[in-house]
This record gives structure tokens, sequence and C-alpha cells, in this order.
């Protein structure tokens, strides 16, 4: 008798029909219009695009942050590990955070309470959550901070947010977004504002806790050279949409899109001609507040026509010419070679280091 396969495991975060909008004084921005995806334990997926193409409004939705939004308006499905965090109200969806979903935010400074200790922004989720007592989450504090790298952490646990290096304190964040050693981690904009030394560590780092704790990861950026190397797949956002999802190697390799192609126009390659000019993408993202059917992309698009004025393309399933894409007019084959307009050989690398 030939043994039955094993069942497939099923998705650690399904999002299916996401919808955020903004109501503010007489008109209504749509933040995010429509966005589905899953991610499987032990995946990293990076969501790219440029400023204001809904990235950190889509992951404050998948922790379920936008709901307390005033003016929010959110619709469609989030369910982690089966449990829907749509459908549970604020005092419910608290007792999820921490435990079974964290995010790492852009600005460390500003998530940090300035009159607290770091020792005692640690010991509150430990104790919280974990039901620890004060001597045992001191000790599992101190154990956090030598888990992400932070020299001397016994005398960090009792300086504060501002007496720390930016880097100190985006470690700070992970290892409080760890504490717990939730099932999904989202990173939004992890490495802003720092330098690309601390960048490469900050990233390094989340790449080890991903393995060890087999996390689920959304890593948020405008840049991609964050994900290259790092994300197993890769979703593109524009205007509120995905326009593209695939696996890392095919983004960089063979872009569908004509809005991904741009993107990686616009990263300096290190092979090629160096005179070449990096390439713009002409005009500027739509107006959220005035969506109208059609490609949102079409206004900078070089191979618009008539039908992306008249109808909004979906992100369809992976035919013949590989994974899904929401374009009339996809590209259809790989880059034609270095140096060619819109050609990636790959991103600048960030420099490693050892130090702090």
């Amino acid at each position: 008798m030939t043994p039955r396969a094993a069942p497939a495991e099923p998705p650690l975060l399904e999002v299916d029909d996401l919808r955020v909008d903004f109501a503010g004084d007489g008109s209504t921005v749509h933040a995010v219009r429509g966005v589905s995806l899953d991610l499987r334990r032990g995946e990293t997926v990076g969501i790219v695009g440029e400023s204001g193409s809904g990235k950190s409004v889509f992951a404050r939705s998948v922790m379920g942050l936008t709901t307390l939004d005033r003016g929010a308006v959110v619709s469609g499905r989030v369910a982690l590990d089966g449990t829907d965090l749509t459908a549970l109200g604020p005092r419910d969806l608290r007792q999820h955070w921490g435990t079974d979903v964290a995010m790492v935010f852009q600005d460390p400074l500003a998530s940090l309470n300035p009159v607290r200790t770091i020792g005692a922004h640690l010991r509150v989720p430990l104790r919280l959550h974990l039901g620890l007592s004060r001597r045992q989450a001191m000790d599992r504090s101190r154990e956090l901070l030598d888990l992400v790298r932070i020299s001397e952490p016994e005398r960090r646990l009792k300086q504060y947010a501002h007496e720390l290096s930016g880097g100190m304190r985006q470690r700070v964040m992970i290892a409080l977004a760890v504490s717990c050693q939730p099932k999904l981690l989202i990173a939004d904009e992890p490495t802003t504002a720092l330098d690309v030394t601390v960048q490469r560590q900050v990233l390094d780092l989340v790449d080890q806790l991903a393995v060890d704790l087999r996390m689920g990861t959304l890593l948020i950026t405008h840049d991609l050279s964050v994900v290259a190397g790092r994300a197993d797949r890769i979703a593109v956002m524009y205007a509120g949409r995905i326009v593209e999802l695939a696996p890392t190697a095919d983004i960089f390799e063979r872009p569908r899109h004509h809005y991904t192609e741009a993107l990686l126009g616009s990263i300096p390659s290190l092979h090629g001609d160096r005179a070449r000019r990096l390439r713009s993408i002409p005009g500027s993202p739509p107006d959220l507040r005035r969506p109208d059917a059609g490609c949102a992309f079409r206004s900078r698009c070089p191979a618009a026509d008539e039908r992306c004025a008249a109808e909004t393309p979906r992100l369809a399933p992976p035919g013949p010419g590989g994974a899904p894409v929401a374009c009339h007019h996809p590209l259809a084959g790989p880059l034609s070679g270095p140096g060619a307009p819109g050609a990636v050989d790959r991103p600048i690398a960030q420099p490693t280091s050892t130090g702090p």
C-alpha cells in the first residue's frame, strides 16, 4: 500500500481581501485596497513599495492596530494560526500581542517610554504574558539583551532610551518583540535612520531570531536591497494593492510588473556600464482619496492603453508566464543582461561589521 502524503501545513497567517479606509474632513483615504496574502511558519515575506503605497498601514492592520485608530474602517479577514483577529474586540486582541504577534516599529525612540528604564520595558510583557516573578523577569531581561547582542546588559537595563545609540534602541525593540516568542514578527522599516553597518547587524539579527524561533516574518521596507537574500518571497505594493507576488529570485531576475521593473531600475548595479544613469519613475503616486477604475500605475507606465484606464487589473493566479501579477500587459521574460534598462545584477551589498 502506498503511504499517504502528509497533509500540507496550513498557513500561519492568512489575509483575505483586507481593506482599510481612513475617514477625514470631507474625504476618505483608501489606504489598503483588497490585499490577500498567506505566510507560512518560518517564512519571511518582504513587503516593498514607495512611501504611501500602504505598506505600514497593512502591517498595522495585520497587528490589529488600525482597529484602534480614530476614523479607520477595516474590512476583510486576518487570521493568525486559525484565529480570526479581525473578529476580536480590543481587549481580546491585546491578549495575542506579544505571544502570537509582535511588531518592531521604525522609530524606536518614539516607541520607548522616555521615563521608563529599559529593564522596566522588558519586565512588563514577561510578567503580564508569561506570569514570571519580578526576579525571573529580571533574569530573562538580561538573557534577552544578550540574545540581541547588547553589551553590558546589567548596566543597559538601568538606562533610559535616550542614553542608547540608535542601533541599541532598535535591538531593545527587537528584544521586546521576541520576549514572549511570538509566532509572527512584523518588522516595519526596522533600519530607518541607521547607518549601513548597523543596518546589516539589525537585519542579520532578525534573520537569525526568525530561524531560531521558527517565526513567520513580514519585513516591510521601501529598500529592495534590504529584502534581497533575506526574504523568501516579495510582495510589491502600489497604491494600496499588491501588484506582484513572487519568490525573491524571480522578482530580481524576471520582474513581470512594470512598476517592479522601474523599482529595480532605480538601484545601482555592481556590474555593467558605470556611466549609465539610474532610472527614475516619472510622475507621482495617485491620490488615494480619489481611486478610480483602471490601473493605478497607468499614468507612469509605458505600456498603458485604453484597457488600463477602464479595467482594474487583479492579482491573477500564476500562469505560463510565472508568478501572480496585477497587470494587463505583464513583462514576459528575463531582463536582457547587465547594464540593460531596468537590469539589476544584485543590489549593492551592505558592509559587514562585528562592532556594537
